[in-house]
């Protein structure tokens, strides 16, 4: 960090300041919205995090690096959101069709995706020795819900931890409670994380392909031929979930029976780590399908039905 660049934000420079933040923004992004699963809560609470660092910057020390100090006061803000029930949490949308009944209802109703092209520029590295996971696994859907389920302060001190590989103490510090107490919070969190399987990405484009053709089709049982006994499939911000093969197929048979003659297009891009499709239904934005695969087959199809997020890919 340059001292003289420093001085100049201090003393007011909005350039400097930004010259000196700008190479954070990227990770800070990723990191709000692994606190609270909602790309759309991230942009805010990275904006607060930054209007925070500038009115606050006077008072940075030194004592920690800069990217440390910036870590402390988004993840605080995440708190805050999360402690105060700020929120928004989407209504559930109400089905177009008589829908079968689900395996279970989601919590988890603001998940949301995250573009593949916002992890450029994230540092592959951490801060320290104690990382458990790698980027791009620590985007993953799965994880990301879980640590929704968490306690708000479990799930950050997992991510400052295990994500990020800060040590104990540094942590403690940055949420304002004991190394024992973050001793505590991590071996609770980890108990509640679903192993990561990122599976082998060469397969992902071919596995991608054929769903494609088969859903655009209305080729039903050419979509469940693709997923794995144990599949789930999720529609954020609707609550409906359904798990195995005959589940989801009982749900994708009344979709498509419903969708009957009318032009559904699936366009590639990718989402969390995994292949994605802009969906559209007569030429109209018909949200975002992200495919989570395993050994060749498809474990998940997460298909998220706000279409405000469909310019952000």
């Amino acid at each position: 960090m340059d001292q003289a660049t420093l001085d100049q934000a201090r003393g007011g420079d909005g350039d400097a300041f930004r010259t000196l933040t700008a190479p954070h923004e990227r990770e800070l992004l990723l990191h709000c919205y692994r606190m609270l699963g909602s790309l759309t809560e991230a942009e805010d609470a990275l904006q607060e995090t930054m209007l925070a660092a500038w009115r606050g910057l006077g008072g940075f020390e030194g004592r920690a690096s800069l990217r440390t100090w910036l870590y402390r006061i988004a993840t605080n803000r995440c708190l805050n959101t999360l402690r105060d029930n700020a929120r928004r949490v989407p209504s559930e949308p109400v089905p177009p069709f008589p829908v079968p009944p689900p395996t279970r209802l989601s919590e988890v109703r603001w998940l949301q995706p995250y573009p593949d092209r916002l992890l450029d520029g994230v540092p592959e590295h951490s801060p320290g020795p104690d990382a458990r996971y790698e980027t791009r696994e620590a985007v993953e859907l799965a994880f990301v819900a879980a640590l929704q389920r968490m306690p708000p302060r479990q799930a950050a001190t997992l991510i400052l931890r295990d994500v990020l590989g800060y040590p104990a103490d540094e942590v403690a510090e940055m949420l304002g409670t004991t190394a024992t107490a973050v001793k505590g919070a991590l071996q609770r969190a980890r108990a509640a994380v679903p192993a990561v399987r990122p599976g082998p990405r060469d397969t992902d484009d071919d596995v991608a392909r054929r769903f494609a053709t088969a859903f655009t089709a209305g080729d039903v049982d050419g979509v469940v031929a693709l997923l794995t006994d144990d599949a789930w499939l999720s529609m954020p911000p609707a609550p409906h979930e359904y798990h195995g093969r005959p589940a989801i197929a009982a749900f994708l048979r009344a979709s498509t029976t419903h969708a009957a003659g009318r032009a559904l297009t699936l366009s590639p891009t990718r989402a969390n780590g995994r292949p994605a499709f802009r969906a559209t239904l007569d030429a109209a934005p018909a949200g975002i399908i992200v495919l989570t695969t395993d050994n060749s087959r498809i474990a998940a199809i997460t298909r998220f039905h706000d279409l405000t997020l469909t310019n952000r890919f």
